[in-house]
């Protein structure tokens, strides 16, 4: 068979389909088709939306050991897991949007990370270490871009009560504030320990600030 033929087997073939769905359905009515589209369509969405919830916990954020024995046990260390408060920030509190069209994005970006934990880009701690400036360099840009939108969640300034906090902090927020900084300006680290910068800013240290 020529292309030419093969073309016009194509063409002839979408053309049945087409009138097929066109055509009205003999043994269902339009109101039994209405409704089973209804429910497969509740159905549907409430297995979509199940799965994003279940992606978006902390339980399947450390599923995977690169996670669990690496950031997680930084992150245990932190004000954002034991406080005073009883506050608890956890992994998807920070790294996956509240809002639905955000978090679909991010769901899709997250494609790219099973691709790595396929190939076991950082299944060992020296593997880890080896990319750890390069992965939150990611994570730092990407909170640049959203103006730090998952921290405000939590912290904004216009909820901040500036008399209650220290002259220090009164300060860094003012001028932060005037100059459109974003939080993750200043608070690199504060969550996890920060990689080794001196490559890049010889007066950087490692740790969490």
């Amino acid at each position: 068979m020529n292309t030419k033929n093969k073309k016009e087997c194509k063409d002839m073939l979408f053309c049945r389909t087409w009138k097929k769905l066109k055509k009205p359905s003999i043994k269902y009515s339009l109101g039994t088709l209405l409704i089973v589209g209804f429910v497969s369509g509740i159905i549907f969405w409430g297995g979509f939306n199940t799965a994003m919830e279940v992606t978006n916990t902390e339980n399947f954020c450390i599923s995977c050991h690169e996670m669990e024995n690496n950031v997680f046990e930084e992150y245990k260390q932190t004000i954002h897991y034991n406080n005073r408060t009883g506050i608890r920030a956890t992994c998807p509190d920070c790294h996956v949007p509240k809002e639905w069209h955000h978090k679909v994005v991010r769901k899709i970006q997250a494609t790219n990370e099973l691709l790595h934990k396929a190939l076991g880009s950082i299944d060992t701690r020296e593997k880890f270490e080896a990319k750890r400036l390069k992965l939150a360099q990611n994570v730092w840009r990407a909170m640049e871009e959203t103006d730090s939108r998952e921290c405000r969640n939590c912290h904004n300034f216009e909820f901040m009560d500036f008399g209650e906090q220290g002259r220090r902090a009164v300060k860094s927020h003012s001028e932060g504030l005037d100059s459109g900084k974003t939080c993750i300006d200043c608070h690199k680290g504060i969550a996890h320990e920060l990689p080794d910068m001196h490559d890049i800013d010889p007066a950087s240290s490692i740790g969490n600030i």
